[in-house]
């Protein structure tokens, strides 16, 4: 009697679990589109208004560089995106109506922006970030619609994930957004400016910024669209630094212009973006009209200022051996030249590296990736012929790369850990 009354409440704890799973899922759930709701394109108002706004919103949410391969059709899908559960590829946005979402209507491209459904109401992976596009408005992602629609249709099939059990099942992404994902617009908040809130809209929303500037938890969401604190990209191993921290990428004591060219152009006074970033200004921000960068540039400063918590304080005592020899060394034949004897650097050209919020931040992470691959800021219609820096992956052994790092993030000043070899094989990229 006792095992069947303990069966009983197992029965009935997992069918309240999957209640309650089941209506977290369909909380704020956008209608199931009926088969005659401008179902085909021809039905649906292509005109060159709303398609020249929707190709401008595609470039505020990069879309185009996500849904391309390398040498690829734009918008055709294909690229893979590594994950610790497995690889995710984008599908074809181009309205093939085979392959593509031809066959979709506005309604169905709203549910997924809206909702992260199919267009057969299956349950889509949050690499494609609908947690943050939740909060487009219906207007945007119709304009979004009619872009992609105008697009050339590209026969190129979708191709399978390639996911570990149980990730790859619908299951575990029914618990996951139970979890994790509530739908829904953002509300403006009256007690600030337009220009704050349309910020917010971008950052938040189309922007998805947090997608790679948070922390993530074991089963891969964010700390949240609000949080910008800064966190390690999965899989590719650069770390996205907080925008809240002084110490990291936080711009509060910034001026707006200098912001507004940073995103605009990729370098600023003092400052220049590689990296993923690099290829978020090269497909993205650098489009952005002026008003949208200033209305970003306004909500990022605006933002609470929250220190790094592995920040050193300033009167801290250099970790750095000064009898670093052979880190020395090598930065003299390797990187004075450009970089400068004092880590100076050449303004407008090689970043100076004493003072460097890259070069000092907790993790060593970019400076690693930087120091194998090479840097290379956007080339952007402000910055035409960016300077890069080469890789040194195969022109240094793993103990000269290991001194020179720990060198540089302890001279002229510079506060940082030692660098060591693990630290070389931790964030070594793994694309």
């Amino acid at each position: 009697m006792k095992a069947r009354y303990l069966l009983a409440g197992t029965v009935l704890a997992g069918l309240l679990l999957a209640v309650t799973v089941t209506v977290l899922n369909f909380r704020g759930d956008a209608p199931l589109p009926s088969p005659d709701d401008d179902a085909v394109t021809a039905a649906y108002a292509l005109t060159p208004t709303k398609v020249a706004r929707g190709e401008y919103l595609a470039r505020a949410g990069n879309c185009m560089g996500c849904h391309t391969t390398r040498g690829g059709v734009p918008y055709a899908g294909g690229r893979g995106f590594g994950t610790p559960f497995g690889t995710v590829y984008t599908p074809n946005l181009t309205p093939d109506p085979d392959t593509g979402i031809g066959r979709w209507s506005s309604a169905h491209f709203w549910r997924a922006m809206h909702n992260g459904r199919s267009r057969n109401g299956r349950f889509l992976y949050p690499v494609f970030p609908y947690p943050n596009y939740t909060h487009i408005t219906r207007e945007d992602s119709d304009a979004l619609y009619a872009y992609l629609h105008s697009l050339p249709p590209t026969t190129q099939a979708n191709r399978p994930h390639a996911l570990d059990f149980p990730y790859n099942s619908q299951v575990a992404l029914a618990v996951w957004r139970a979890l994790f994902f509530k739908p829904g617009g953002l509300v403006a908040e009256p007690a600030r400016s337009a220009e704050w809130n349309r910020g917010a809209y971008l950052v938040q929303g189309l922007g998805h910024c947090n997608a790679c500037h948070s922390s993530r938890n074991a089963l891969g969401a964010p700390s949240g669209v609000f949080d910008l604190g800064g966190g390690l990209i999965p899989m590719q191993n650069w770390y996205a630094p907080s925008l809240t921290s002084p110490q990291e990428a936080g711009v509060s004591d910034w001026e707006l212009p200098r912001i507004v060219a940073l995103l605009k152009d990729g370098v600023a006074p003092g400052a220049l973006v590689t990296g993923p970033m690099a290829e978020v200004v090269q497909n993205s921000t650098q489009y952005l009209n002026d008003a949208d960068l200033h209305a970003m540039a306004t909500y990022l400063k605006a933002l609470p200022v929250s220190p790094s918590p592995a920040a050193k304080p300033a009167d801290a005592t250099p970790v750095t051996p000064p009898a670093n020899l052979r880190g020395a060394k090598v930065y003299e034949q390797h990187c004075a030249q450009c970089h400068g004897e004092q880590g100076e650097g050449a303004p407008g050209v090689y970043p100076a590296l004493a003072g460097n919020r890259s070069v000092t931040m907790a993790s060593p992470a970019n400076l690693v990736r930087t120091v194998l691959e090479g840097g290379f800021a956007p080339g952007t219609a402000g910055n035409p012929r960016p300077y890069g820096m080469p890789p040194f992956a195969t022109v240094l052994a793993p103990d000269d790369l290991a001194a020179v790092l720990t060198f540089v993030r302890g001279a002229w000043g510079n506060r940082a850990e030692p660098v060591t070899a693990l630290d070389l094989n931790r964030y070594r990229g793994s694309e």
